[in-house]
């Protein structure tokens, strides 16, 4: 199993906490380093500072040296899909070819009208988030003067320069929870399809259904990735599990939820645990069909908790 790690700086993250992360996840051996695309504080209380994800990523891209860094996911909303080719694009160049592309249609109203960022029905971001994926592939893999037509975008006669240091292009992950529109983009246009909120049997569900889809259009199914995000709150032992449980359970009452029924819910579908109880879940993803797993930490401060993840579970499944 190939291990991950993904944080959520809109927990109010400087960029200085976030380097150190990286280079601590990149000394450790975490494959990659994900952050979420995110501007309003959450989980936990609300009013944090946040920064803005591709911005991050480019000053990580020139700190770091061989770990590998992606957003999951950045919204559509969030970007128009030429600027954000031109962005991934850069960064790319930035990291010597280290970068991942997660292409999501956004979720989060409240943070979309906090900005004066335009939050359509999901008909609207879907349809444009077909138009991002279109894109990508057509500036980075088509002959030069290419052009689209697609839903709310149109492309005339490009010449994209610079094209990505990684060819044919960086790595395209979609993100989902199995929807048929989001399993025929990824099998059309993706590398990688990641599961998140989802138990490993659901996992399994979803995987099926994306190699059926592969089968409907031909694809070969092996050409296609498959990760899962899960949360991550690992332990040496029973007590230093509960101070955890207990850290992780105050950030969300923070917000005024209800703790034990957020964590409680969380317990099928999170590596969770000790050494041995982790390494476990982490087995049954792999048993679901995940090559992948990226370890979403909720207490992103807690680095002793990173380096138990890296010395348990990377190279142990």
């Amino acid at each position: 199993m190939r291990i991950s790690l993904m944080i959520e700086p809109q927990q109010g993250l400087s960029y200085e906490e976030q380097l150190r992360i990286a280079r601590l996840a990149e000394r450790l051996g975490f494959e990659t380093l994900y952050r979420s695309d995110h501007y309003t504080s959450f989980p936990g209380a609300a009013g944090r500072p946040t920064t803005d994800a591709w911005t991050v990523l480019a000053g990580l891209a020139r700190e770091t040296s061989t770990i590998r860094l992606g957003v999951l996911v950045s919204p559509v909303t969030f970007r128009h899909p030429g600027a954000f080719a031109k962005v991934v694009t850069t960064v790319d160049e930035m990291s010597g070819g280290r970068v991942d592309a997660g292409v999501g249609a956004g979720w989060n109203e409240v943070e979309h009208r906090a900005l004066g960022l335009e939050f359509g029905a999901i008909q609207e971001r879907a349809d444009l988030m077909e138009d991002e994926l279109a894109l990508l592939n057509g500036f980075w893999t088509e002959p030069d003067g290419w052009s689209y037509e697609g839903h709310q975008v149109r492309v005339e006669a490009t010449l994209f320069r610079p094209l990505p240091v990684q060819r044919p292009r960086p790595p395209i992950i979609i993100g989902g929870t199995g929807s048929p529109r989001s399993l025929r983009l990824a099998v059309r246009y993706a590398d990688e399809y990641n599961v998140s909120g989802a138990d490993p049997d659901e996992c399994r569900e979803v995987f099926g259904r994306l190699d059926a889809e592969c089968g409907r259009v031909d694809r070969d199914p092996a050409s296609i990735r498959r990760s899962v995000m899960a949360g991550v709150l690992i332990a040496a032992n029973a007590a230093e599990m509960e101070k955890r449980v207990a850290a992780q359970m105050a950030m969300v009452e923070a917000e005024g939820t209800d703790a034990t029924a957020w964590l409680d819910a969380r317990r099928r579908r999170w590596v969770m645990g000790t050494p041995d109880e982790a390494r476990a879940m982490v087995g049954r993803f792999a048993d679901a069909g995940a090559e992948r797993l990226m370890l979403q930490d909720l207490l992103p401060r807690d680095l002793d908790m990173i380096e138990l993840a890296a010395a348990e579970l990377i190279g142990k499944v």
